[in-house]
């Protein structure tokens, strides 16, 4: 039966709540099928060992007479067998039509407190949006819920309740409703502060005995005294004459961060592609590349001569423009249209890459770039990023069982 085939047609609201066990769904339906009724909406949910089970249906063929009492006395005497409480409420139709504009809103909180959520949910009435439905998609390690609203588009929707995460200390994704949410997707991401711990050149420096003339060049480059590749230019310079034994060295200090092994297993299992692409350098990336089972890899590469780092660089440099041009020649090269790109970054040199995705994630990243991104996380656990996407936790831990 359609929608406009039940705007008029009696129903009936059967709610069931209490203490949750096997075999409560079974048994209600069970007991409504001996009133030849037609189920219209179902929703269950089930919180802390307590059942909300609700159940909107036709009303039995007798209407208001026999037929309608013997269903609603038999109904509570099916829950008083099981010690549950029953509640069955006479109205018209189904539930009132969505709205146009729909929208999946996610909330990151640690902890995600009352307060955060009812400044979101003003937020989002403010709008002129309306919530439609509530679920968690984590409690670890992060609290993460979403909201399905209708009745706002989602370009204003993000801009309102990205103006308020930033006052109330929560993380908020915003991304329109629809198919292509389950689509496959190309997850991009940086490497250095991002995907792992390290900056990279710091880790060859550290070899090199030269960390504070590459901190200086550093500190140039952040002031715009250089721009990225005159900085990168001149802090390779500095490891002219290393050792090449040295890469595998920095290969085995590298530190992943927590949580990224889960979100790229948790990502390929699903069907997702996954690459990084770094202002670092080829050496790491390429052996992160095959660690990880990672689809795509891109950075610089020091030269090496006679076993020694030249202090040069060789090949295509990966500056902040390079990075947005990367993602997209994985896009195609992945078969995947740019607006279902996921990329995520911490620093300035990401925001072209940032702007250029379906969805820009600011990972643990610099104000600027907070406040440029689609989205921002900043807990320090790589695979909240997972709950933006709309995975829940559940589907994680499925994953890794696979």
């Amino acid at each position: 039966m359609s929608a406009s085939q039940t705007s008029d047609v009696p129903t009936l609201l059967v709610k069931i709540f209490g203490k949750d066990r096997p075999g409560i769904t079974a048994g209600l339906f069970d007991t409504l099928a001996a009133y030849s009724v037609d189920v219209v909406d179902i929703e269950q949910v089930v919180t802390r060992g307590r059942i909300v089970l609700c159940a909107l249906v036709t009303r039995p063929a007798g209407g208001e007479g026999a037929d309608e009492g013997s269903l609603r006395a038999t109904v509570h005497s099916w829950a008083e067998s099981l010690k549950l409480q029953a509640e069955i409420i006479s109205g018209t139709g189904d539930n009132r039509p969505r709205g146009s504009g729909r929208s999946h809103v996610t909330v990151l909180g640690n902890p995600l407190t009352a307060e955060s959520t009812a400044a979101i949910a003003a937020r989002i009435t403010a709008t002129g949006g309306n919530i439609d439905r509530i679920f968690r998609l984590a409690k670890y390690p992060v609290t993460a819920v979403e909201f399905a609203v209708s009745g706002t588009e989602t370009e204003p929707l993000r801009t309102s309740l990205a103006l308020a995460a930033k006052h109330i200390g929560v993380d908020v994704a915003v991304v329109s409703a629809g198919l292509h949410r389950r689509a496959q997707r190309l997850v991009v991401m940086d490497v250095d502060s991002t995907l792992i711990q390290d900056e990279v050149i710091e880790l060859f420096a550290a070899h090199a005995g030269c960390e504070d003339k590459v901190a200086a060049v550093t500190e140039q480059a952040m002031r715009g005294e250089l721009d990225f590749e005159q900085s990168l230019h001149a802090r390779v310079a500095l490891l002219a004459g290393l050792d090449a034994s040295v890469v595998d060295k920095v290969r085995s200090e590298v530190r992943l961060t927590p949580g990224a092994r889960t979100l790229i297993r948790t990502l390929k299992r699903l069907g997702y592609q996954v690459g990084v692409v770094s202002g670092g350098f080829t050496q790491v990336t390429d052996d992160l590349r095959e660690r990880l089972g990672l689809d795509f890899a891109a950075a610089n590469t020091l030269e090496i001569e006679d076993g020694k780092l030249t202090g040069r660089v060789t090949g295509e440099i990966v500056d902040r423009a390079g990075k947005a041009r990367l993602l997209r020649r994985f896009a195609a090269e992945a078969g995947v249209p740019l607006a279902q790109t996921v990329a995520i970054g911490d620093g300035a040199n990401d925001l072209d890459m940032l702007n250029a995705a379906g969805l820009g994630v600011a990972f643990c990243a610099k104000p600027v770039v907070r406040e440029a991104a689609h989205t921002a996380v900043n807990v320090p656990f790589l695979d909240a990023v997972l709950y933006l996407l709309g995975i829940t936790r559940e589907e994680v831990e499925a994953a890794d069982l696979a």
